[in-house]
């Protein structure tokens, strides 16, 4: 596996959004991906990192999504 991919529970994770999210970035063009299905590895040098360590549960924001590439419709 190439440096910096993870698998899509990984890299959920670490943006703290839900692994249905980060797929929908990833069909938009928002996060590189390679492999197909349960292969999958998700480039998250893409991602912004959750801020969960440096915060209290209430001070948390949802993950914030990466730009859209030049020229694409958001889903």
């Amino acid at each position: 596996m190439p440096p910096g991919y993870a698998t899509a529970t990984d890299a959920a994770w670490y943006a703290g959004v839900p692994v249905g999210t980060l797929w929908r970035w990833a069909s938009e063009g928002r996060v590189r991906k390679t492999g197909k299905g349960k292969q999958a590895r998700y480039y998250v040098f893409d991602l912004v990192k959750a801020p969960r360590d440096e915060y209290t549960r209430e001070q948390l924001a949802p993950g914030v999504a990466p730009p859209l590439p030049a020229g694409a419709k958001a889903a």
